[in-house]
């Protein structure tokens, strides 16, 4: 099973490669790689005596889970080092300069002796892998040297490779683990199905960092005008599949309902494609002035970073991303007490989208004509509308906490 494992590894690392000569990811995951241990080599000496934590995450949506953990962390042990790293470049991308962590990498491939170099130069004091980060050799060498190693905010399926009968290795992954703090109820009953009890029931950290925003996000001066005084559908991290749905729902509404569109992916292509194919003005933020949004009824956000704060200015969300990708963060707008639409496709797996879905506050939808009905059923119904927003409130609040029980434990750890 080890040599399997092996070999799929050394398979990705060709996947990767040859992938790289025609996708800008894969180049930039491939260039982000080369002179990696050249550059930590030179790192590592710095922290001899430092009590360095070590996060890892797969890539920008695990980071931000981990996020209000590493924040609190380093606010109640000013003193310690915080390594970060990343398996995407679409995390390391964004937060190679992130503030509060000092030193910022991706992850080597994970290979015997990488895991063991890697753990021997760092030889952290505590090691934290976000959601689905399991990582054989590095599990194995972090034992060896009993420095203990926590999942947080993780989340499993009985469909998942741990929990089948060929699955032997990856549960030894799991049981080298010190502890998990799992999202809900049926990730800690499959653990502790194959004999792990080192859990914590802790919900999801991404509570406590959507709440965080909505208390420190600052106005956004060109949306605050856009809006003047008008509804808004904010339109989070979209996908031409999404678009496909909503561009008759804007042409339909058009005079009755402004837009905010922030793309998941800013090309110039599909920006031209969104302003071909709406029938009502639009403007780009980037070109956005008193001006040019006085009879805009579509903003579309051609920038990176500012869609959280965004869904202050909505009275509804579309949130893409379930009609192929996966959903994306639903939580930043549920903080807010809106509605949210997604697409039926993908987002089973989504606890947070189930339970808002079965407690009235989200809504699934399949294509343009379910989303002029729900849409219309809230307009209509105005009881649903509020009710829809209170459920979208109340299930943030009530999930709050999840960072303080993981801090808790860290500081232990670290004592």
């Amino acid at each position: 099973m080890v040599l399997l494992y092996n070999v799929g590894i050394f398979s990705l690392q060709f996947l990767y490669w040859i992938a790289s000569w025609f996708n800008p990811k894969a180049m930039a995951f491939r260039q982000g790689r080369r002179q990696q241990r050249e550059k930590l080599e030179k790192t590592f000496p710095l922290v001899p005596t430092a009590t360095l934590v070590w996060f890892h995450c797969a890539s920008l949506g695990e980071f931000e889970q981990g996020r209000p953990v590493l924040e609190a962390l380093k606010a109640s042990k000013p003193s310690i080092k915080i390594l970060l790293t990343f398996f995407s470049p679409s995390g390391y991308e964004v937060k190679k300069n992130y503030e509060y962590a000092d030193f910022v990498f991706y992850l080597p491939w994970d290979t015997r002796k990488n895991a063991e170099w890697f753990a021997r130069s760092a030889n952290p004091a505590l090691a934290i892998f976000i959601k689905y980060e399991f990582w054989y050799h590095y599990s194995v060498e972090l034992n060896k040297r009993t420095i203990p190693l926590i999942s947080i905010s993780s989340i499993f399926r009985p469909g998942q490779i741990f929990f089948k009968s060929y699955g032997s290795l990856f549960r030894s992954m799991l049981k080298r683990f010190d502890h998990f703090f799992v999202q809900n109820q049926q990730s800690a009953e499959l653990l502790q199905s194959i004999g792990i009890a080192n859990i914590t029931l802790s919900g999801d950290t991404r509570f406590d960092r959507v709440h965080q925003i909505t208390q420190q996000a600052e106005e956004i001066p060109i949306a605050q005008r856009f809006k003047d005084g008008q509804k808004i559908m904010v339109v989070g991290s979209a996908w031409p599949e999404d678009m496909e749905v909503l561009f008759p729902f804007i042409n339909e509404n058009k005079n009755r309902l402004k837009f905010i569109i922030a793309p998941h992916e800013i090309t110039e292509s599909f920006l031209r494609d969104i302003e071909k194919l709406i029938d009502v003005k639009s403007v780009r933020y980037s070109k956005a002035n008193d001006s040019s949004i006085q009879d805009a009824s579509v903003l579309i956000i051609d920038n990176i970073g500012m869609l959280s704060r965004l869904y202050r200015y909505g009275e509804f969300s579309f949130i893409g991303g379930a009609f192929g990708q996966g959903l994306h963060n639903i939580l930043e707008a549920a903080c807010y007490g809106i509605p949210i639409f997604f697409g039926n496709k993908a987002y089973q797996k989504y606890q947070e989208a189930v339970d808002l879905v079965f407690r009235g506050g989200a809504f699934e939808v399949g294509n343009f004509m379910e989303l002029k009905a729900k849409y219309e059923m809230m307009i209509n119904h105005p009881e649903t509308f509020l009710l829809a927003c209170d459920v979208t409130r109340h299930y943030v609040l009530e999930n709050l906490g999840a960072t303080n029980k993981i801090v808790d434990y860290c500081n232990k750890s670290l004592r």
